[in-house]
């Protein structure tokens, strides 16, 4: 292909083209299989043209899981905002993890997992892996819900944010031999039994023994 035949493309056009292109080729080889030369070739560009966009790999993939992150996470906000209740909402964020199969934000998931070295690198030195992710998505609504009246509002926010995350997590990713997490009213009757009275109680009336040293 010759570089006419791409210039007059629009550059949102055609940087939106070698980004679609890098997340398929993400989602089929993973980072470190992928390469500028690949990139070209499945959006129909010049390895040229691709460098007056991106400079190097880094740049490209970094800018791929943004827009990955940005997708998945924008569609989730949309999904969960109209949910009432903050155990409905959770409940939704299990099934939201498990059912998007090939959502970008199961690639997310697995690139982190599987080549978090070089997801890292790509990133960006702030991307440190999923729980920061996930407890800074669930913080709104972790506030809400305690303006609800839901969560007690004696607890730390911070904690209860990345709690909820490592719980979503869990029962996402996690066999379990006691829950299905494909059933989701067997999720909602697991949030409501373990999950939502910790956040109703008072951390103050445990908070003595917590405090004490263990051994």
């Amino acid at each position: 292909m010759s570089e006419a035949s791409t210039d007059s493309r629009p550059t949102s056009t055609v940087s939106g083209r070698l980004l679609d292109a890098t997340e398929k080729l993400l989602a089929d080889k993973g980072i470190r299989a992928t390469t500028m030369q690949q990139v070209a070739e499945t959006a129909g560009v010049s390895r040229a043209w691709l460098y007056r966009h991106f400079p190097d790999k880094s740049t490209l993939i970094g800018a791929a899981i943004v827009r990955l992150n940005e997708s998945f996470w924008s569609g989730a906000v949309g999904e969960l905002d109209r949910i009432e209740g903050f155990d409905r909402q959770v409940a939704a964020g299990v099934r939201i993890g498990r059912g998007a199969y090939d959502d970008p934000g199961t690639l997310l998931m697995r690139l982190r997992t599987e080549e978090p070295d070089d997801f890292a690198a790509c990133a960006g030195a702030g991307v440190t892996g999923l729980v920061p992710d996930l407890s800074a998505f669930w913080r709104p609504y972790v506030e809400a819900a305690t303006d609800r009246g839901e969560i007690h509002p004696a607890h730390d926010l911070a904690e209860v944010s990345e709690w909820v995350a490592r719980v979503l997590i869990s029962l996402g990713t996690v066999p379990s031999e006691t829950i299905d997490p494909d059933d989701p009213d067997a999720v909602l009757r697991h949030v409501r039994r373990y999950l939502m009275p910790g956040l109703r109680a008072d951390p103050r009336d445990v908070a003595g023994g917590l405090d004490t040293p263990l051994g």
